[in-house]
């Protein structure tokens, strides 16, 4: 496996200072935020689509560095009912991606309106009222699966092999059953960026999801959550409280060690083996009490004591 962390990890620093500071922690690449959600301070996608000089730029700022480009990420909501420049950037990322030879995209699935002409986003979490299942009826069959088969080609003729998609809440793809329904129905461009922070406060064991999604791990983030039990024991895991109020929270995004042990991340890692996968561990820094750099140095130090990296030898003796 390769460490490496999301630019947006360091998204308060200039682009040069944050690929001085990968070096210096002695990572092999980063996965470089392109828009969506993200403002994507460190890659302006206008220019990169229009420009073959910036694009040549920017990746030799990266090899001067002796550093890779893990991936492409547009982390935003490409099947919103009211923002069609989310579906946009995604489509953008993807022929750039294609010009830059990067292999990888990662995203979300997306999540569309509950119905015809709705202007919100409905994420569907329970089978009752009855009216649940005619959401997810239509989410699926005519927003969700005409969207990827689209996706996906365009993925094809740009030379984009791998879709990661975020097993992310408030997403049609949110865990292990909903990621294969869509694989199986797109085919295995799709795969998973399997982040098990959000697996943590969805309540699902990440562990047993590595081994579940086997080869259709494609891409891992490497976050941490706190399980804050009293306020937890109060009011569930549902949690829509604000993401700077920690103490009130039941659940906090947080530094790599600081919501689950060295090893419990070392047994991460070796599932993720056992699994097939030998890809990148990109750290997504979200902590808001801990400083970036800081976190993201702690982070880096915790992985590189638990993640294999050089390929099995053994073999069985001859006797």
């Amino acid at each position: 496996m390769k460490l490496g962390f999301v630019s947006d990890s360091l998204g308060g620093m200039a682009f040069h200072a944050l690929l001085d500071h990968a070096a210096r922690l002695g990572v092999s690449g980063v996965e470089v935020n392109t828009g969506g959600w993200s403002t994507a301070p460190h890659f302006d996608l206008k220019t990169m689509k229009a420009s073959a000089d910036a694009r040549r730029s920017f990746a030799k700022a990266f090899e001067s560095h002796g550093l890779e480009i893990i991936a492409l990420n547009a982390n935003g909501n490409p099947l919103h009912p009211t923002q069609p420049e989310q579906a946009d950037c995604l489509k953008d990322t993807i022929r750039i991606a294609g010009e830059m030879g990067i292999k990888t995209i990662c995203t979300m699935s997306g999540l569309p309106a509950g119905r015809k002409d709705d202007l919100m986003p409905n994420w569907v979490v329970s089978s009752w009222p009855p009216e649940t299942q005619e959401i997810l009826r239509y989410q699926w069959d005519e927003k969700l699966l005409p969207f990827w088969t689209e996706i996906a080609k365009l993925a094809r003729e740009c030379g984009v092999e791998r879709i990661a998609l975020e097993l992310h809440g408030n997403q049609c793809v949110y865990n292990v059953p909903s990621l294969l329904k869509l694989r199986t129905a797109i085919g295995p461009v799709i795969g998973a960026n399997l982040d098990p922070s959000h697996l943590f406060w969805m309540g699902a064991d990440p562990l047993v999801a590595a081994e579940a999604l086997g080869e259709a791990v494609y891409h891992v983030h490497a976050k941490d959550t706190m399980l804050n039990a009293p306020v937890q024991a109060r009011t569930s895991l549902l949690e829509n409280g604000s993401l700077v109020n920690i103490s009130a929270r039941s659940w906090s995004y947080i530094t790599l060690g600081f919501g689950h042990s060295e090893e419990w991340w070392r047994q991460f890692c070796y599932r993720l083996t056992m699994a097939g996968y030998d890809g990148w561990l990109s750290i997504e820094h979200e902590d808001v009490l801990l400083n970036s750099l800081e976190g993201l140095e702690k982070s880096v130090a915790l992985l590189k004591g638990v993640a294999p990296v050089a390929p099995s030898d053994f073999k069985p003796q001859a006797i």
